[in-house]
């Protein structure tokens, strides 16, 4: 179907990489739990720029200038890695009323973009992964149709498993607004992992 060969393990493969937590769906998650939904599909909005430029950069080679060029690469992964463990540490910063008086500053849902935006063009490793994951589904001699059709499909799986994301993480998050210890434990917890995530970046850049 659409040029594509193998569709339905295609269209399992996006599914299972979805499912897959990283550094993405906590920033999603994140900015859901803080601003509420248009915060979150702000934050999902960005998250699918990034992929999709990476997707094109993939297209268009940018992986073997990449790899020809590995201190831009390292460089690119340092600064993602730096930027995780920063909004990691503004997460840990964060102080809540105790009482659940507090209430978190509204901020535009661009704001949350950029953040996402950032966190995904920080992860070079993105276009390696449709560099390895397209050629896996194309049949000799494919058009640039297929290609585009598989880059729509990346874009509209992802956005549809990222917007249920936000829509169960802003009810989970109404839940805790009366729990006020679960919503700051909770806050920390998402710090911490961002941390981690940086630093298993670095661990793995080394």
């Amino acid at each position: 179907m659409f040029g594509i060969q193998n569709y339905t393990s295609f269209i399992a493969a996006i599914v299972v990489f979805q499912l897959i937590p990283g550094p993405g769906t906590l920033t999603i998650l994140n900015a859901t739990a803080r601003n509420g939904l248009r915060a979150g599909l702000g934050a999902v909005l960005g998250t699918l720029t990034g992929d999709f430029l990476y997707m094109i950069a993939a297209v268009a080679g940018l992986a073997a200038v990449m790899n020809a060029n590995p201190v831009f690469f390292r460089a690119l992964q340092w600064f993602g890695a730096g930027y995780l463990c920063w909004m990691g540490f503004h997460l840990l910063r964060t102080r809540a009323a105790d009482d659940g008086t507090a209430v978190e500053p509204r901020k535009p849902a661009s704001v949350y973009y950029r953040q996402a935006l950032t966190v995904s063009l920080t992860n070079p490793k993105v276009v390696l992964f449709f560099v390895a994951f397209f050629p896996l589904f194309l049949r000799p001699g494919a058009s640039n149709a297929t290609l585009a059709a598989m880059m729509v499909h990346v874009t509209g799986i992802s956005f549809l498993y990222q917007a249920g994301l936000v829509f169960a993480g802003n009810a989970a998050a109404n839940r805790l607004k009366a729990i006020p210890s679960a919503r700051k434990v909770a806050t920390r917890l998402a710090g911490i992992a961002l941390i981690g995530f940086g630093i298993k970046l670095a661990i793995n850049n080394r």
